[in-house]
């Protein structure tokens, strides 16, 4: 049995596939991933992935390029080499999997399985129906299911990844801050971020300030003189080694965020609420979820703030982080260690 899991989408989006990768690989002889190349460095951690596939959908991707005939068919005879006996076309609500599931008709796999608000046709074979509001890992476990995946016993379906790399020598016990996001309107304030880790070092924590290449001036800038920058320096399997070591992780709605997750650290969820906290917070693991949840601009999917003064985060002070990590076990001038 050879199967085909595609998530075209984020780095984020794909690690919460992992449950549903796990069901296709339990009953499956090998596994193919299909991602974005947003999302490749983190299908290639996922367990029950044998390979990776990357191709950047133009019906996916937030700034699409336009469609090509010859991509498309170049996808589709890359896709009908690999011999798939069936594929799960993994979506979040907003998306169609139809035009994916056409060219994999297309390449001859001959099981599809889906979410379809819109009727598919013959381009399916089971059209999946699932509740408006489950998180997103039980949404593609759910199409996995219906395309004969079942997680093997003993899982528990939460987020995974392969076994992480150490960090580098870190003062610990440490907390991550990870100011950076993917969109502007769910970011919290940068000077907040400092101040944070300016409160955090005083109380006698080590703090831990992470992001991309190019937000390597804003780590720079939240960690200060207090704390330690690896902005830019990891890689996404060093990431996961630096977060599985912290006590906890502060961060937005962004993929480091199911990376926490997918190790087992707490979260405390800066979460602005612009799309749906029961759908997108860090999934299977303790968290705090600060910020407006019924703030003007929930579930517009807004990239930029479209309220003044950026309400639904702007009043969440240190004070609140500080109280939240506590909440989650992390209290400064006692921790000697998470225990697992």
């Amino acid at each position: 049995m050879r199967t085909l899991v595609v998530r075209l989408d984020s780095m984020g989006d794909v690690l919460l596939a992992g449950p549903a990768v796990r069901a296709m690989a339990a009953t499956s002889d090998h596994v193919t991933m299909l991602c974005g190349p947003l999302g490749r460095e983190a299908a290639e951690l996922l367990p029950g992935v044998d390979e990776v596939l990357c191709w950047e959908a133009p019906w996916i991707v937030a700034d699409p390029s336009p469609v090509d005939p010859d991509e498309v068919d170049l996808l589709r005879k890359r896709v009908e080499a690999g011999m798939y006996d069936r594929a799960a076309i993994l979506t979040s609500f907003h998306q169609s999997p139809l035009p994916t599931a056409l060219v994999l008709r297309l390449a001859g796999i001959a099981r599809l399985a889906a979410v379809s608000t819109d009727y598919p046709g013959s381009l399916l074979d089971h059209r999946v129906r699932v509740e408006e509001e489950i998180p997103e890992p039980e949404r593609a476990l759910a199409v996995a299911t219906a395309c004969g995946g079942r997680l093997p016993a003993g899982d528990d379906g939460r987020l995974a990844v392969r076994g992480s790399c150490p960090p580098e020598e870190l003062r610990m016990p440490y907390v991550v801050l990870h100011p950076g996001t993917s969109a502007p309107a769910r970011a919290w304030p940068a000077d907040r971020f400092r101040d944070l880790c300016e409160q955090l070092s005083r109380l006698g924590l080590g703090v831990v300030v992470t992001g991309g290449p190019d937000e390597r001036p804003l780590t720079a800038y939240v960690a200060g003189t207090t704390g330690t920058d690896l902005g830019g320096t990891l890689g996404l399997g060093e990431l996961a080694g630096v977060l599985d070591r912290a006590e906890a992780v502060v961060v937005g709605n962004t993929g480091p965020a199911h990376l926490a997750a997918a190790v087992g650290t707490p979260v405390v969820s800066l979460y602005a609420p612009t799309i749906s906290a029961e759908r997108w917070a860090p999934y299977g693991v303790d968290r705090v979820l600060l910020g407006d949840q019924h703030a003007p601009c929930r579930d517009t999917r807004a990239r930029e703030c479209p309220v003044p003064g950026h309400p639904c985060l702007a009043g969440v002070t240190t004070d609140d982080v500080v109280a939240a990590l506590g909440t989650l076990g992390v209290r400064p001038s006692e921790t000697v260690g998470r225990s697992r």
